[in-house]
């Protein structure tokens, strides 16, 4: 989760420099360059045609739609707010859970999803009160196009995790990783090929070059990996608080390196969202059966 957090922000100093179509065409080839090991024609061929059509999905949602919704938003809004937004993620998953699974969400799951609206209203109401008085008229718009942005790439993601569960049963993680990288690449090889061609490299400095390296091995391969291993060792509940560290990470490296000052909106809404995944995490108390007289 602190890779994921601190990511938010590193987008946002690549994106200064960087198209966002380009950087995300990078980012997959990155990634394929190091999971390539993983496409063993043995192994393709035992993946049945459901589970193409489950990770082309994967694919669609959680890599294609969400890298790009997250570049362009984070593009046009902080790296705290968009930290705070992507930190909804646990509560998205519940809700689309009830409404696409119909797995109907106990009380604690509706209290973080209550929680969670919350504070994406409040950054958002924070951003137009903010075109009405000080920030100009075309700022707040962007801001706000920012946030709805990132919110459909946490929308976007909470799809990639609900057709996971699907697949973890037959496929190992390492091997969806590999696939949905794979589809997404194909999938942005249209959308980045011209920047590709036209785009200026020598502009860029090396220091932004080595932060696209990074994003690239930590966004699809190391996170990734840390994730999958400390889930085996932690019960499901404690990861979830876990999640609370990516707004903290977000909003660090956007005070500390982009010069970023946080609102009070801001810590309203991260408080409602690291509230409502606490909430959400606690283990209900088990109340021992009564024995019979």
């Amino acid at each position: 989760m602190l890779l994921v957090g601190s990511n938010v922000g590193i987008g946002k100093s690549i994106v200064a420099f960087i198209p966002v179509t380009l950087f995300a065409l990078l980012r997959f080839v990155i990634a394929m360059a190091v999971l390539w090991p993983v496409l063993r024609p043995a192994k393709l061929r035992r993946v049945r045609s459901g589970e193409w059509v489950n990770l082309f999905l994967q694919a669609l949602f959680g890599t294609f739609g969400f890298t790009l919704l997250m570049l362009n938003g984070v593009h046009r809004t902080s790296a705290v707010a968009a930290g705070v937004i992507t930190s909804t993620i646990p509560a998205v998953v519940a809700l689309f859970s009830w409404v696409f699974l119909r797995e109907r969400p106990d009380n604690r799951a509706w209290a973080s999803i209550g929680l969670a609206i919350v504070g994406i209203l409040v950054i958002n109401l924070a951003h137009v009160q903010q075109g009405d008085g000080g920030a100009s008229q075309a700022e707040s718009a962007s801001s706000l196009a920012g946030n709805l942005m990132v919110l459909g790439a946490v929308c976007c993601e909470s799809l990639y995790i609900i057709l996971s569960r699907r697949l973890t049963q037959t496929l190992a993680p390492i091997d969806i990783c590999a696939y949905t990288h794979l589809f997404g690449l194909l999938l942005m090889l249209p959308v980045g090929v011209s920047a590709l061609r036209t785009f200026d490299y020598a502009s860029v400095p090396s220091g932004i070059w080595m932060l696209v390296l990074w994003y690239g091995l930590s966004a699809s391969v190391f996170s990734f990996w840390l994730w999958m291993k400390g889930i085996r060792h932690v019960p499901g509940s404690l990861a979830g608080v876990f999640s609370a560290v990516l707004p903290v990470a977000a909003a660090i490296y956007g005070i500390a390196f982009l010069g970023e000052r946080p609102t009070l909106a801001h810590g309203i809404a991260l408080a409602c969202v690291v509230a409502g995944i606490g909430l959400a995490s606690m283990k209900g108390k088990r109340v021992p059966p009564v024995a019979a007289p």
